[in-house]
């Protein structure tokens, strides 16, 4: 394929469109490609006034860029978020999936629990696809390397093969959506295919955490997706009531069995305290003490 005049389409074996200044263009870097999916990103944000020059360019020096998703219809169809699509070329056509009124019903329940659009529309072709730029990371995930599957944290989904299975799962206990941070409810990718991820954090800060009939306890909702095949519970940190209030920690989110983890460490920032010194949450108040045994009790 001829750089200058990425992407094409063929029909019979005469270009019907060609597009230039794209990856050819020294702004435009090509981070990872995987399946139909391929991602670019900005270098520089060059439409800037005066007034924001500054801001502009500390913000490329410290990696906020503005990353696209472009879709490549000849290799797969594919599944997006609603609203998500920017432009297309080549023969492109949409569908929304829907077979009925019942059918309307169940897909906006499962976007109302899981803060993901109800309808995501199917683009078929020959063409490609090109979504709204982000100044979040999008990752690119491998399904069939995840356990049975993959549970997205809520609002993460970008796009997929369209091959893929989408399912809506619930957690084992309420106390898990009550008290972990989480919601009740968490949309689940199954099959062999590509899911696209919109991360709050770089693919260099993720932690890819692998258990084989084990245990990983995570102090908060930092983990944005693991395996199907886990059983996420929320548990208190120390056997005792009393333990769980003193050592600060309460509650964390239990992970048992097979399967990966993506973690990131960093989503929730740094405490104000110096690095070696003791976190601000090791700090008991009396209100925090009545406030943990009450939310104790009511995992009894």
């Amino acid at each position: 394929m001829d750089k200058k005049t990425y992407p094409y389409q063929l029909n019979g074996g005469k270009p019907m469109y060609q597009v230039s200044n794209f990856t050819e263009n020294d702004d435009v870097k090509v981070l990872s490609e995987l399946g139909a999916f391929q991602i670019i990103e900005y270098q520089r944000d060059l439409s800037v006034s005066p007034s924001s020059a500054v801001t502009a360019y500390f913000s490329a020096q410290m990696n906020v860029k503005k990353r696209q998703l472009v879709c490549h219809l000849h290799k797969s169809h594919v599944t997006i978020q609603a609203g998500a699509m920017q432009w297309a070329a080549g023969q492109v056509e949409s569908e929304t999936g829907v077979k009925g009124v019942g059918d309307f019903i169940g897909k906006a329940f499962k976007g109302a629990v899981t803060n993901e659009s109800a309808v995501k529309p199917i683009y078929r072709g020959s063409g490609f696809l090109m979504l709204e730029p982000t100044y979040r990371y999008i990752i690119l995930e491998d399904i069939g390397a995840w356990e049975g599957g993959i549970v997205l944290d809520d609002g993460l989904f970008l796009a997929c093969d369209a091959s893929l299975d989408e399912k809506i799962v619930s957690r084992t206990n309420a106390s898990s959506a009550f008290l972990g941070g989480e919601g009740l409810f968490n949309l689940s990718l199954t099959g062999q295919g590509i899911a696209v991820l919109e991360s709050p954090v770089p693919r260099e800060e993720l932690l890819e955490i692998e258990v084989q009939n084990d245990t990983v306890k995570i102090d908060g909702n930092m983990a944005i997706a693991w395996s199907s095949s886990l059983q996420f519970t929320v548990e208190k940190s120390s056997k005792s009531l009393m333990g769980s209030a003193i050592n600060g920690e309460g509650f964390v989110n239990v992970y048992r069995g097979t399967g990966k983890i993506l973690l990131a460490p960093t989503i929730n920032g740094t405490t104000m305290s110096s690095a070696n010194g003791p976190k601000e949450s090791s700090t008991i108040s009396s209100k925090g003490l009545v406030s943990s045994v009450v939310k104790s009790a009511l995992d009894l």
